[in-house]
């Protein structure tokens, strides 16, 4: 009796080891490519001075084979609606409308201060704070008194061989609120929700690019 008791918990330890582990290395698998190094989280990025004392600062990157010129475009066209999409979960941030797959020539035009909606038919949405084209992407959410609560910068860096690094930071100001929550709870919710959005769109962004 007690050595099947021993086998019984020993049989449960490995089971919970056994699912302990595979978690980890799903967690792993889904975060190793568009994991930021170090350096990239530390260093400043465009448009860090719009909020240069955010309540927090979320950092990805991926590594895309083909270099910034090939990607850059996809950059450009993002945006609900009648823009190119996200690239993310369509059914989430698109209305269901899949994000184009080709580069659409006739979004390739920006100008400060442009809108790049958010949700279909929304007239709001992200504003274009900055950009230069082939390095760098900065969009704004701004609240009803014009000051910054949201950046999210988009980075292209060249690589050897061809490559891009593009490298993405999301940047709450003071006054950013999720869904109305207070910050002590909602900094528990929101990287997990971005991380899961940003990955995607990340992912997407390369696949397209790497179609090319």
């Amino acid at each position: 009796m007690t050595t099947s008791r021993t086998h019984a918990r020993t049989g449960r330890l490995a089971l919970a080891t056994g699912v302990a582990g595979a978690s980890a290395a799903a967690y792993v698998v889904a975060t190793e490519r568009v994991r930021a190094d170090r350096v990239e989280r530390a260093e400043t990025l465009p448009g860090d001075d719009v909020i240069p004392s955010p309540i927090g600062s979320l950092t990805n990157a991926i590594t895309i084979h083909r270099p910034p010129r090939d990607v850059w475009p996809w950059l450009a066209q993002m945006g609900a609606g009648s823009r190119a999409g996200w690239y993310s979960y369509d059914a989430i941030d698109n209305g269901g409308r899949p994000s184009a797959s080709r580069i659409v020539l006739e979004l390739q035009q920006l100008t400060i201060g442009m809108v790049f909606p958010a949700l279909p038919n929304a007239t709001d949405g992200f504003v274009l704070l900055s950009y230069e084209p082939e390095r760098s992407l900065v969009l704004g959410w701004r609240s009803p008194t014009g000051a910054p609560l949201v950046t999210w910068a988009f980075v292209l860096r060249a690589m050897e061989h061809g490559a891009t690094r593009l490298i993405v930071r999301a940047r709450g100001g003071p006054g950013y609120q999720f869904h109305g929550m207070p910050w002590a709870l909602a900094k528990h919710i929101v990287p997990f929700g971005h991380f899961v959005m940003q990955r995607k769109q990340l992912l997407g962004i390369a696949w397209r690019a790497e179609q090319v």
